[in-house]
């Protein structure tokens, strides 16, 4: 059989295609973005989002979702999505399956102790540990010099999947690259205008946003952490909770609109008693929520845009507001019953002394601690910042059990 080679997307050029170091494919009959889509689903640290925390966590009961199901939720809104509306399919399923691909053990809680342990080389953000895997840290090529550039992704591909494009400097909470890989990102954002995400990743956030705030609403409800009648009298804690924590800026007029638009839907359950027929309309609650929330995107953005390919900088998605508010109630929900509730306090307490002791077992005993992967990098680091940042990225590459498996080996053993 002999294959053609592929057609790539009309919406896009060489420019958006390149890779930084320049490798042609070894066979034809794939595009470069469906490359970057099949080294991202090759890629040893997708597999580890397995086994990590995306909310609930996952192995106390079968039902909610870990890092990885997530992901693979947000890459099917984000595929059909970016279709619709001219992105390239291949780009966006793989933007959306690496949007979490840096994230450490125990969800943001393990982000906040790294972060803290972390103060003295950069600090610590899954975002910029994303971009940090995907150019560097997963290997897949290395240059003339032998130093991985990770997944060697397209342009196009790596700046789709930045959710915060700029660097600490920018924004010490929330930002996109650490400065060691300000070489790489440089060359990504070549001509994008500064601080402005590319449609494409726009797309991605708002997938993001849409799955996480259904999904977890149903991971939620099965585990019995959200009663459906509780939400009326409740509203004013989730809303105060929500404020509190920073998780939306609306005001209390918008949710109390939000949450009776929810509850008028005619797929909004009354109750959730586990039997089939109940766990059936959840599902469907899910599912016309999803697709209630990528439709408005969809024709509000075709709206302003035209009938045309949107690929780039060449459009923004185009949300409504009356949306983008209820997916921040929906997301407060877990926010309130789960990620703040009281009975979760004393486990971040443990989580965070894990990752604090972990961090300094390993730093203690390097390099013997060290997986082979992160040897090179310790080896060519030549201060003491640049070790801690080396044993950051081991840590915050393990899963939940394998950070739990290691304290134990290295601090109880």
């Amino acid at each position: 059989m002999v294959l053609k080679a592929a057609v790539e997307h009309s919406g896009y050029n060489d420019f958006d295609r390149a890779r930084f170091l320049d490798e042609p494919a070894k066979r034809l009959g794939r595009t470069e973005f469906a490359r970057d889509r099949a080294r991202i689903i090759h890629s040893f640290a997708l597999r580890r989002l397995a086994a990590k925390t995306q909310v609930a966590v996952p192995w106390a009961t079968d039902f909610p979702r870990t890092r990885l199901s997530h992901s693979l939720e947000c890459a099917q809104v984000g595929r059909e999505l970016g279709a619709a509306l001219g992105a390239d399919p291949d780009l966006m399923e793989g933007a959306c399956l690496a949007h979490d691909i840096g994230h450490p053990p125990f969800g943001h809680n393990g982000e906040d102790a790294l972060n803290e342990t972390a103060l003295s080389c950069g600090g610590f953000e899954g975002n910029a540990q994303s971009f940090r895997l995907l150019v560097h840290l997963e290997a897949k090529t290395v240059d003339a010099d032998g130093i991985s550039l990770g997944l060697n992704l397209t342009r196009a591909s790596l700046d789709a999947a930045t959710k915060y494009p700029w660097p600490r400097t920018e924004n010490e909470q929330k930002f996109g690259v650490y400065d060691d890989d300000l070489k790489i990102f440089n060359w990504v954002r070549k001509s994008a205008p500064v601080g402005s995400q590319s449609f494409e990743a726009q797309i991605m956030d708002w997938s993001d946003d849409v799955a996480y705030s259904v999904h977890d609403l149903e991971d939620a409800l099965v585990s019995g952490q959200v009663k459906l009648h509780d939400l009326t009298n409740d509203f004013p804690d989730i809303y105060k909770d929500a404020q509190s924590n920073n998780l939306v800026d609306i005001t209390i007029d918008e949710a109390k609109v939000a949450l009776e638009n929810l509850q008028k839907l005619s797929c909004w359950p009354k109750e959730y008693d586990g039997s089939h027929s109940s766990l059936a309309r959840l599902k469907d609650l899910a599912s016309q929520l999803v697709g209630r929330f990528a439709r408005v995107a969809e024709e509000a953005t075709r709206e302003q845009y035209g009938q045309g390919d949107l690929s780039r900088y060449n459009a923004n998605l185009v949300v409504p507001r009356a949306q983008r508010v209820e997916v921040a109630f929906l997301k407060s929900l877990a926010g309130f019953y789960i990620i703040n509730a009281a009975h979760s306090a004393k486990r971040y307490d443990n989580e965070q002394t894990l990752i604090h002791e972990l961090v300094a077992a390993v730093l203690k005993g390097a390099p013997n601690t060290l997986e082979s992967f992160f040897l090179q990098d310790w080896q060519r680091a030549t201060t003491d910042s640049a070790r801690l940042r080396v044993v950051i990225d081991q840590v915050a590459s393990l899963t939940d059990p394998g950070a739990i498996a290691l304290h134990t080996r290295l601090c109880r053993g």
